[in-house]
């Protein structure tokens, strides 16, 4: 599978009806390297890129390694945790200008996702404002009620981040890929020769046989179905009833202000107490993650039944 692949450009056409020329697809060792190579050949040392909170931190992670500045765009469930138009002018107002945005759909930690009307507006806000958009698809294919959009519906002027590690199940072979803006296809060549030479042999062999396992991994997001299902359904019976819209990858992200303005002290305590892990929110927003948590339903259904079970028996 070497670079301007045509295995990673077939899904594009299939799933999205999009048609990508392959010598615009690099192929990545996993899409952290993706996220390096894209921060590295669409910004310079000093630019400022928008990030949503709540929101994966590896992103402003690797932006500060990097010398770039992370502009906090703060969502709330009135707009599912994912970003807008206005939300971008608010932060600009408030902070300044930005070169760059991520976005995420589905979402870690929310599990939300733009629509297509959605999408489309923040494409076309960021071309009209001069923005470097990038979009990170890895939870594409584990959507549940309506298929997520990817951003090359909208726009050739994105970078468009993918892996093998959530719905192709591959975590740990650290292989991905990423859909390149034209101008940019030489410069991460140049970066990626440098910084990584390529993906693992083994794992580029294993994610092209990946391709042809869809009824496997449609069980897999059958299942991934049945354990949101559950959770949504029992973890109010629990206490927690403030829940973000779980549209697509494997998270519920949870609300948890009226027991605790602690999220990290209270999810310490649920393991010792219940044996649940459960992920502090001040993990994925600095500021307001204090009263909320993440639960990931990535598991069995036999196991995620036992975690409620023992939340329950814990909650008394």
């Amino acid at each position: 599978m070497p670079w301007g692949s045509p295995n990673c450009a077939k899904p594009y056409r299939d799933s999205y009806g999009c048609t990508v020329d392959p010598d615009r697809i690099a192929v990545t060792t996993g899409s952290s390297s993706g996220f390096v190579l894209s921060f590295l050949s669409g910004f310079d040392v000093g630019d400022r890129v928008g990030l949503v909170t709540p929101g994966y931190p590896c992103y402003r992670a690797i932006l500060q390694a990097l010398g770039c500045e992370a502009v906090i765009v703060e969502t709330g469930i009135e707009d599912r945790f994912q970003p807008t138009p206005a939300a971008l002018d608010k932060a600009i107002d408030a902070q300044g200008p930005i070169d760059g945005l991520i976005v995420a759909s589905p979402s870690n930690p929310t599990g939300t996702m733009l629509d297509r009307t959605a999408l489309q507006a923040l494409c076309e806000y960021c071309r009209a404002a001069g923005v470097r958009l990038i979009s990170d698809e890895i939870y594409h294919g584990i959507t549940y009620e309506h298929p997520a959009e990817t951003a090359l519906a909208f726009t050739d002027e994105a970078f468009v981040v993918n892996s093998f590690s959530k719905y192709f199940s591959m975590t740990g072979w650290r292989i991905g890929w990423m859909v390149l803006p034209a101008d940019l296809v030489r410069p991460v060549e140049r970066l990626a020769q440098n910084l990584f030479i390529s993906p693992p042999s083994l794992s580029q062999v294993a994610a092209v046989a990946a391709f042809d396992r869809h009824e496997e991994l449609q069980a897999n997001v059958a299942r991934y179905r049945n354990n949101r299902d559950l959770l949504v359904s029992e973890l109010p019976k629990v206490g927690f009833t403030r829940l973000a819209p779980s549209d697509g990858a494997f998270y519920v992200y949870a609300d948890v202000r009226e027991p605790t303005n602690d999220s990290m002290e209270f999810s310490r305590r649920i393991l010792d107490e219940s044996g649940v892990a459960l992920t502090a929110g001040v993990d994925f927003d600095p500021r307001r993650g204090h009263t909320d948590i993440r639960f990931s339903y990535a598991g069995t259904t036999e196991e995620i039944a036992a975690a409620v079970e023992a939340l329950k028996r814990w909650r008394g």
